[in-house]
């Protein structure tokens, strides 16, 4: 008995000793995952493990965000997560998604990016794959976008397939990269926008990005009106509704703005700070951390180089291996081809000779008979002239005979001299027939002898050759050492690859610059909307987002602030 209360009692105090949970979903871009989260996790504590679940290093770009009341709020890192204004039903909801941006993907990111895109679902083009119809069931476009043109989804499917099959061959790293490069030149990348007064109450739009804060006229938030970079940010502090920018030169009096939302304050805040951290860390050293990631993408980037490099060989050795084999082939089926050929030709020349021959002994024998009838004629006219009559008339008659006796000898004589020539001419064909068939004998045991040098004739296969070369392609002959010298080749490939991606990446801007041009003339422009317009102008006065906020920033920065309290 009391061995069983000690037993409950130390059931209970094992599970007063369990941590509380909560579950927590977690969405990605690409699927959902469930957490247990303890009750006294702060938002690091989880947005650590959900990191380290997707095996995310550069964790300093995402965060992990919710909504309450239709307002976007994150997850902050030093506060618990239940206190949180979030939804108390389980599971609590977030988001995983990006919440800063960098200047420039291509330099900033070193980790392989896992984005959504086209190129990942589908892999690389394959045109026994991917066949008429294979994106019947995508979107492929937004709505608002495929309205805009006068375009079937039929004609949208046929460019983006040909696109698509243009860049067949171009690595996953390379796709993805040059993708974040199209996306970062688009003027709204990574900006948030915010609705603000300034001091003299007039509506604006407070954008915050990478590159500093921007002030946007409220129908324009593709163009701002003025830009003040972080690098001249001191401070931001709010207070109630009102934000307080201190610049960097303190001569340089502080600027205020009024936020619409009260509630939005706290994210406003928390983009400012994160993004000028983001600016200033990107102009200090690397970090022992960010060092150790780009040592490792250098070795990961050279890793994938040898295994592209081995995969080529392979490739080519393979498709070199085909090739003698269907040249093989192609050859054998000749050679046959040439041996029945010449069979045929044989036959015709053996039935060719034997009818000469039976030819030549029948005109030989005519040619006897003849002479022989020739003989008689001879004999007959002799021995008519010898009993001729005296008279007149068996003189004439017998003069008559004499005549005929002597026309029929003379065209014995002719024909049989023909014929004799006949029997001359057939000789000569008989043995030249017998030649022909030598030589077509010739041929065939030519042709025999190559066949069975270049294979052996197993029942007619058309097999590649035993006495070929074998091509092992995942044999030791691929390995090869991590050495000094494959490491300076591997150097160059590599500099010669950078060099190749700058002109494929210069390739691909002209070839989207030849799709825009493509379907220019598709575009219904009554559909336009009004970003479209003012993306249109912008492109047509050359005016990138870059050099826009360049041209802002050229003024000092008192005047941009008295720009700005006087808008």
């Amino acid at each position: 008995m009391a061995g069983a209360i000690a037993s409950r009692m130390s059931f209970s105090s094992l599970k007063r000793k369990q941590p509380k949970t909560f579950t927590v979903r977690i969405i990605t871009m690409d699927a959902e995952m469930e957490f247990n989260c303890e009750v006294k996790w702060k938002g690091k504590d989880l947005f650590d493990l959900v990191c380290r679940t997707l095996g995310l290093r550069e964790t300093w770009f995402f965060g992990l965000q919710y909504t309450i009341k239709d307002t976007v709020a994150w997850l902050k890192m030093d506060k618990k997560v239940l206190d949180h204004d979030v939804p108390t039903e389980e599971p609590v909801t977030f988001h995983f998604l990006a919440k800063f941006y960098p200047e420039n993907a291509e330099e900033e990111l070193v980790q392989e990016i896992t984005q959504h895109l086209f190129f990942l679902q589908y892999g690389d083009y394959d045109p026994t794959v991917h066949q008429r119809g294979f994106l019947a069931q995508e979107e492929l476009l937004p709505k608002r976008v495929i309205n805009l043109y006068q375009m079937t989804p039929e004609m949208w499917e046929e460019r983006i397939t040909a696109w698509y099959a243009e860049h067949r061959g171009r690595a996953r790293d390379e796709a993805e990269m040059e993708y974040l490069k199209i996306a970062q030149d688009l003027e709204m990348y990574g900006v948030n926008y915010f609705a603000i007064r300034n001091k003299k109450g007039t509506e604006l739009l407070l954008g915050v990005d990478a590159l500093g804060l921007h002030i946007y006229d409220p129908e324009n938030r593709l163009t701002p009106k003025i830009s003040f970079p972080w690098n001249e940010i001191r401070n931001i502090s709010y207070s109630d509704k009102e934000f307080t920018i201190k610049p960097l030169d303190k001569k340089i009096d502080v600027f205020k703005f009024n936020s619409s939302k009260l509630r939005v304050n706290k994210l406003i805040l928390q983009l400012c700070i994160g993004n000028h951290d983001l600016f200033m860390r990107r102009r200090k050293a690397d970090s022992l951390e960010v060092q150790q990631m780009k040592a490792q993408a250098r070795e990961e980037k050279a890793r994938k180089q040898m295994e592209r490099q081995r995969l080529a060989r392979e490739k080519q050795m393979r498709e070199e291996a085909e090739r003698t084999r269907d040249e093989l082939e192609r050859r054998l089926l000749q050679l046959k081809e040439e041996a029945t050929m010449a069979n045929e030709a044989l036959m015709r020349s053996e039935e060719t000779a034997d009818l000469l021959a039976e030819k030549a002994q029948i005109t030989e024998e005519e040619a006897k008979l003849l002479a022989q009838k020739a003989a008689e004629a001879e004999q007959e006219m002799q021995r008519i002239k010898a009993t001729a009559i005296r008279t007149e008339e068996e003189k004439r008659l017998m003069e008559q005979k004499v005549l005929e006796a002597e026309m029929l000898a003379l065209k014995m004589a002719e024909e049989s001299e023909r014929r004799a020539k006949e029997a001359d001419q057939l000789k000569q064909d008989l043995q030249e027939a017998r030649e022909s068939e030598r030589r077509a004998k010739q041929k065939l045991l030519e042709i025999t002898s190559k066949s069975s040098y270049t294979q052996p004739m197993n029942s007619g296969m058309t097999a590649l050759p035993a006495d070929l070369p074998s091509f092992n392609l995942i044999s030791e002959s691929l390995s090869f050492d991590f050495k000094d010298t494959d490491m300076k080749r591997l150097s160059m490939e590599i500099e010669k690859e950078k060099v190749e991606y700058m002109e494929k990446s210069k390739h691909l801007q002209e070839q989207l610059n030849e799709l825009k041009t493509e379907i220019e003339a598709l575009k219904l422009k009554e559909r336009e909307t009004a970003l479209d317009i003012l993306h249109n102008e912008n492109a047509d006065r050359g005016n990138s987002k870059h050099n826009t906020i360049k041209k802002l920033t050229l003024q000092s920065t008192k005047s941009r602030v008295a720009f700005f309290e006087e808008l």
